[in-house]
């Protein structure tokens, strides 16, 4: 059965028939509803499934909401109710889970750090045992500046005898811990910029030196006993 025609509304043959914005058209009834111009596929344009020219298509205009107290009252009523659904979430949802910590490089370097630290502090501590059972000596914490010795109080003499000018005390020299790295020397100054690192001045020798990682070594020094963390760029074997 044949269409009707979407503006006369009389029946479209197939040999005259343009289907276009869900109806059927006359080629002569297919015009723009302003000016009445003879439209086509390529020219038209539709507004609420009607055709229109170029020149008449209807144009959009949109509406200005004014700032007015009843406008701004109901902005600021949807704001609280956006905090207030915000802290009932966080309430409910506190204490039930753990915060993730980052896998960053710089994480993954410290607990890479910390692990060849305690492996190299395993392997000093299994070579003393193993080489006489002997008790290991205190080593300074890479983490604390070396006190420097004090000299004990002088006891109080009430004879006001002279005193005998003290000798040079010479103090026992502890153990070295085994030497199981090589020996490298700083070519520049470098100050510790994080916990587990260690500084040095141009010159320092540092003993017990094990690369650990591109850049990277783990070493002593062996003018101020502190041992840590060093690039491995400011020093060179020796």
């Amino acid at each position: 059965m044949n269409p009707s025609c979407g503006r006369c509304g009389t029946i479209v043959y197939p040999t005259e028939k343009v289907n276009c914005l869900d109806k059927y058209w006359h080629k002569g009834c297919f015009s723009c509803e302003i000016c009445k111009m003879t439209l086509n596929m390529k020219n038209y344009k539709g507004f609420e499934k009607r055709p229109y020219c170029n020149a008449h298509y209807p144009k959009t205009n949109f509406t200005c909401v004014a700032d007015t107290p009843e406008n701004l009252r109901l902005k600021q009523q949807s704001k609280m109710q956006s905090q207030v659904q915000y802290k009932e979430e966080f309430e409910k949802n506190k204490g039930k889970g753990f915060s993730a910590v980052a896998d960053t490089p710089e994480m993954q370097r410290i607990k890479k750090t910390q692990d060849h630290i305690s492996n190299i502090k395993y392997h000093e501590e299994f070579e003393k045992n193993r080489m006489g059972g002997e008790i290991p000596s205190p080593q300074p914490n890479m983490f604390q500046q070396q006190l420097p010795h004090q000299p004990p109080a002088a006891s109080k003499n009430y004879n006001y005898e002279p005193a005998a000018a003290p000798g040079p005390v010479r103090q026992a020299a502890a153990a070295p811990p085994p030497s199981s790295g090589k020996r490298y020397q700083a070519v520049y100054d470098y100050a510790a910029a994080d916990e587990d690192e260690v500084g040095f001045l141009e010159g320092d020798v540092i003993v017990d030196a094990q690369v650990i990682d591109e850049g990277w070594m783990y070493g002593r020094v062996e003018r101020t006993g502190q041992q840590g963390m060093l690039p491995a760029n400011y020093v060179e074997a020796i």
